[in-house]
């Protein structure tokens, strides 16, 4: 069999009862696929531009609004924000904190009724008051145990959620208290929040903002939890630069050993850019000097989405838009279908497709595949589901074959399009795209193939 490029003028000819190897052509992916790329806060989407495009929306919520008892929950303030943010076919990002700096106690009020003890104290880098709770009250610790085993009960797997940062620990519940570490949570009390988490969520990924592999005086050991991280000073504290930049995300990957460097490969890594460097990192030349490379950075963490609001507060320059895209391409996974091979017998279609992962990350969710028939006006006539898999395919991996004998219907499909498409768990959700040049090209969310025989 000869090689040909995909030509969908072949729509008109005679074709052979084995057709050839279509050897796809490769097209940019857009930066608003799902589950991975740059994020803004959800309140820049609820002005309706928010300048870059997106899939995913982040917010915080006090867990004083949804937790009003031990055993008593309102999750009218979570429902609102998951409904507006799916209502735009978009994911959440969500964070529960208790402490966040200039905002009143997130502690739930049946807590501090109870004598729960909170230090107010004053955050001299943010010029802002802090209120740390005693983490370590049995009361906090078992309500927070309550908490997170209801929320996975209501919430794991639900198609509006992207991802979770696990939160409620730590100013802006990012596990620290800087510089007031002595307030901080033990060891201890980690663990039982960390424990909760991995009972608690088996589908929808949590997200920790630091890899600690043993345990010391100030962490908890967290490297083989099932549970991605998030590094929030992303191309400020990113790379290891060979100083005492120990806090460093990379540092402490390293530290945290094998686990912990690896853990990309089965669960999600995601972050925030440092605010210092909104927008401008995506300059050929960043104007802070603290800046790192981001293209590295995204090489090093395998990063999938990150928080930046530089890009969604107002338009950016066009050439500062256009390296985002670039680089929001090259972040988590980014597949392309590289060939088709389709087969025609008297009852069956055989399909060989090969499959590619150009990206940095495998795509961590098992959304199901079908294959259809499309007529010239794009519409479905017949549609094959699949049993194809698009989790653990690794950049640098081999292509991936996909095979399957599909059963031939009664209505001809010869000289149809046979397309592909990943079905997005959330009914209006943006579809994943291919870097494929046929994507979209007959119907919106299929990726067109070949001709059928």
């Amino acid at each position: 069999m000869r090689n040909t490029s995909l030509t969908f003028s072949l729509i008109l000819l005679s074709l052979p009862l084995n057709a050839e190897i279509v050897h796809l052509k490769a097209g940019p992916s857009p930066a608003d696929n799902p589950l991975k790329g740059l994020v803004p806060y959800s309140d820049y989407a609820d002005e309706g531009d928010a300048h870059f495009p997106h899939s995913l929306e982040f917010d915080y919520l006090p867990l004083a609004k949804l937790m009003l008892g031990e055993s008593r929950f309102d999750w009218e303030p979570l429902e609102a924000l998951l409904n507006k943010i799916a209502a735009r076919g978009n994911q959440a990002v969500f964070r529960i904190w208790i402490e966040y700096p200039g905002q009143k106690s997130g502690v739930p009020d049946f807590l501090r009724e109870q004598g729960m003890k909170v230090t107010s104290w004053k955050n001299a880098d943010e010029k802002k008051t802090c209120f740390t709770p005693d983490y370590d009250d049995e009361r906090m610790v078992s309500a927070l145990e309550s908490f997170i085993g209801v929320l996975g009960k209501r919430y794991d797997g639900d198609p509006r959620i992207g991802f979770i940062t696990a939160g409620l620990l730590g100013s802006w519940g990012e596990w620290h208290t800087y510089p007031r570490e002595d307030l901080f949570a033990s060891p201890k009390t980690q663990r039982r929040v960390l424990e909760a988490y991995e009972k608690a969520f088996n589908t929808s990924p949590i997200l920790l903002r630091y890899p600690v592999g043993k345990e010391d005086d100030h962490w908890a050991a967290n490297a083989n939890y099932h549970m991605g991280f998030h590094d929030d000073s992303f191309a400020w504290g990113t790379l290891d630069r060979g100083k005492k930049d120990d806090w460093f995300y990379i540092p402490l990957l390293k530290k945290a050993g094998d686990a912990a460097l690896n853990k990309w490969r089965t669960q999600p890594i995601g972050g925030e850019v440092r605010p210092e460097l909104w927008g401008q990192i995506f300059d050929a030349k960043p104007a802070h000097p603290q800046a790192q490379d981001f293209a590295e950075c995204v090489r090093q963490t395998h990063v999938s989405w990150l928080m930046e609001s530089g890009m969604f507060k107002e338009k950016a320059k066009a050439s500062r838009y256009s390296g985002a895209k670039a680089q929001v391409q090259k972040m988590g996974y980014d597949f392309h279908v590289s060939t088709a091979d389709i087969l025609r017998d008297e009852t069956k279609l055989h399909v060989h497709l090969t499959v590619l992962n150009q990206g940095v990350a495998p795509f961590y969710q098992d959304w199901r595949l079908e294959l259809a028939a499309l007529d010239a006006d794009g519409k479905v006539t017949h549609r094959w589901p699949v049993d194809w898999k698009l989790t653990a395919l690794f950049p640098d991996d081999a292509a991936r074959e996909w095979k399957a004998m599909l059963p031939l219907p009664q209505a001809d499909v010869a000289g149809l399009t046979l397309a592909l498409r990943v079905i997005h768990p959330l009914a209006n959700g943006k579809p994943l795209r291919f870097a494929n040049a046929e994507q979209d090209r007959h119907a919106p969310g299929w990726v067109s193939l070949s001709v059928l025989p």
